[in-house]
């Protein structure tokens, strides 16, 4: 899929955050600069949190609760991640809310069967290019309808 600008990208976002549902794997995969984070302030944006979407790059988790967002949601960026085993501390996976992980290849296998994967291709002003991996747990809710 080509996403041309920015607007088009929280499009996109937003059309996930229409499906999105609790204990839901999004992991989010582009180089430095590919729009990762932007993609991850849009679908949280679009489960209705109106404040500030910080980058959790130093704090690694950043959770969004109810009523605030429509679906509990973690934001998680991976990027400082040494090891694997590291990302245990963080209890990604004894949370019922959502996970949106940038940089989940950090994760080595431990990266659930059942997440989306979504990689972000391009950086700077160039046209960004979003391929997916969709399981099974997925079909039906990804990819999204081009038209609402």
């Amino acid at each position: 899929m080509i996403v041309v600008d920015e607007a088009a990208m929280a499009d996109v976002a937003g059309r996930l955050a229409d499906v999105i549902r609790t204990g839901d794997v999004l992991a989010l995969f582009g180089d430095l600069g590919a729009g990762k984070t932007t993609f991850a302030r849009a679908v949280i944006q679009a489960l209705g949190w109106a404040g500030e979407v910080p980058s959790p790059t130093y704090t690694l988790v950043q959770p969004y609760e109810a009523p605030d967002v429509r679906v509990p949601v973690w934001h998680v960026d991976l990027y400082r991640l040494d090891a694997p085993d590291d990302a245990d501390a963080l209890g990604l996976f004894e949370t019922d809310a959502a996970l949106i992980v940038e940089w989940p290849e950090r994760l080595g296998n431990r990266l659930p069967r059942d997440a989306l994967r979504l990689t972000i291709s391009g950086s700077g002003d160039a046209v960004r290019h979003l391929t997916w991996e969709a399981p099974k747990a997925w079909e039906g809710r990804w990819p999204p309808l081009l038209s609402k």
